[in-house]
């Protein structure tokens, strides 16, 4: 494993806040080494849980948008133009997000009412660092979260309107929803390009 790092390398990661021992942390996880494994040293723990704190691994110990970026960098030919870009994290995904979540599961849909019994939207901070681990990974957008959200929402609701029972009771809170992750299936069915068509509201009667 070879990283070759010119003052003006060196220069921009001491300004973004990183070190020499993060990069070759991050390197080893690029090539597929299990750095969850060297956590179990003391000291070894306190690299890990810096490199996951600065956004270059996930909590699930995997690259991140910003670490890409970051090893991007240093394949960069280093001359005094050379420059470290941070990427940031959009403070608004999470608001959007956390807007579309269901509140309770007490809902109405096609003119039919449901009564639910508890709160869905828990541990908003947690939600929220949760939720910006998951688009640090760079596997998936937010637009495909909201997306895969309000497709289970609309299907519970449906599956609601048809079997007269409360389907979205049984959809788990924030909180489990994005430790579980279980938005992942959806977001597979909408990339197949799967949607939900609503089925309309059928009034009246037909005389026989």
């Amino acid at each position: 494993m070879n990283i070759n790092i010119t003052h003006y390398h060196f220069e921009e990661i001491i300004k973004a806040g990183y070190t020499l021992d993060m990069l070759y942390f991050l390197k080893l996880a690029e090539e597929g080494i299990d750095v969850e494994t060297m956590c179990s040293d003391q000291k070894m723990r306190v690299l890990c849980q810096t490199v996951r704190r600065k956004g270059l691994l996930s909590e699930n110990f995997k690259i991140t948008v910003i670490g890409k970026s970051v090893l991007g960098f240093l394949d960069e030919e280093g001359t005094p133009e050379t420059k470290l870009v941070k990427s940031k994290t959009v403070s608004n995904d999470f608001d959007e997000w956390w807007k579309v979540y269901p509140g309770t599961d007490t809902f109405t849909h096609k003119k039919q009412e449901f009564t639910g019994t508890r709160s869905m939207r828990v541990k908003k901070d947690d939600c929220k660092v949760k939720l910006n681990s998951i688009l640090a990974e760079g596997e998936y957008t937010i637009k495909e979260m909201i997306a895969a959200l309000n497709y289970e929402v609309l299907q519970k609701k449906e599956n609601s309107t048809k079997t007269k029972t409360n389907r979205l009771t049984f959809m788990q809170n924030s909180l489990t929803y994005l430790n579980q992750r279980s938005f992942e299936p959806f977001i597979e069915l909408i990339r197949e390009g799967k949607t939900i068509v609503e089925k309309p509201i059928i009034t009246g009667g037909t005389d026989i």
